[in-house]
């Protein structure tokens, strides 16, 4: 199963605030041995992400979506999550005692009694509004459940509170796919020499040793740095290794500068 990854928000997109879960998602996965095969950037425009979510949930991939699922104007993600699925938004029981608990706790640590029907307290409770048939995903920040459906899964914005919720989602509901793949990275600087020059090789080891990928990363350079190419393959451990060797050795044959990766450049 593929694995996406939808980041929703103008701030993002304006350059307010500064996307921080795009790395963090990578490394979650690559703690337990999985990659992210996709990743988009929607503003709050209901529409394009009812269309997108649609898209996404047709494809049965994997894909965790943070932001828009707060109680303000801006936040659309539940009704849209409900929209796409053509179901309607629903009070979540055990997200709303979640939320009640949250309630009590803030007004025991100001030193008052929690009115639960006030309008303020009764407007939070939309946050525990999901499309028919969700599950919860637990928030031990503040206790403010995301939630699932199907392998789609929804955390808030925030970093502090999105992220062990993804960890807890892998956890959870993926550990049988954690290392399933052994999957390995090698790769050298190439000096003085052009892509064009390089790309029969590169076919060559991509025909022979597949399904091993072979890359290409072009650096111009700067005041410090010198101007080359780094050049890899990726893949199953055991092939990988053999298609590195040949890489390096066609290399040489080709006389062609390269240095490891960690070399002075």
């Amino acid at each position: 199963m593929a694995i996406g990854l939808i980041i929703i928000g103008d701030e993002i997109l304006s350059g307010k605030r500064r996307d921080q879960h795009f790395p963090k998602v990578l490394e979650l996965l690559a703690e337990r041995g999985l990659k992210l095969d996709w990743a988009e950037y929607l503003g709050d425009d209901p529409a394009r992400i009812v269309v997108t979510l649609k898209r996404t949930i047709a494809s049965g991939d994997i894909v965790f979506s943070c932001g828009g699922i707060g109680a303000t104007p801006d936040d659309h993600t539940r009704q849209c999550a409900a929209t796409a699925l053509g179901v309607p938004l629903v009070l979540h029981a055990q997200g709303r005692a979640n939320i009640e608990e949250r309630i009590g706790d803030m007004a025991r640590e100001a030193g008052t009694t929690a009115d639960l029907n006030s309008p303020e307290n009764l407007h939070r409770l939309k946050m525990a509004e999901f499309p028919q048939g969700a599950s919860l995903i637990p928030n031990a920040y503040n206790k403010i459940a995301g939630f699932t459906v199907g392998t789609h899964h929804f955390v808030p914005g925030f970093p502090v509170m999105a992220w062990p919720m993804i960890a807890w989602v892998l956890d959870n509901c993926y550990s049988h796919l954690f290392n399933r793949q052994p999957h390995s990275e090698q790769s050298v600087l190439v000096y003085g020499s052009m892509e064009s020059t390089l790309n029969p090789l590169m076919e060559a080891l991509e025909a022979q040793y597949a399904p091993v990928k072979v890359f290409s990363l072009p650096s111009v350079g700067d005041a410090v740095t010198r101007g080359h190419i780094e050049l890899g393959v990726k893949g199953e451990p055991a092939l990988t290794a053999s298609a590195f060797a040949d890489m390096c050795a066609q290399l040489t044959r080709m006389r062609i500068e390269f240095a490891p990766c960690d070399a002075p450049v």
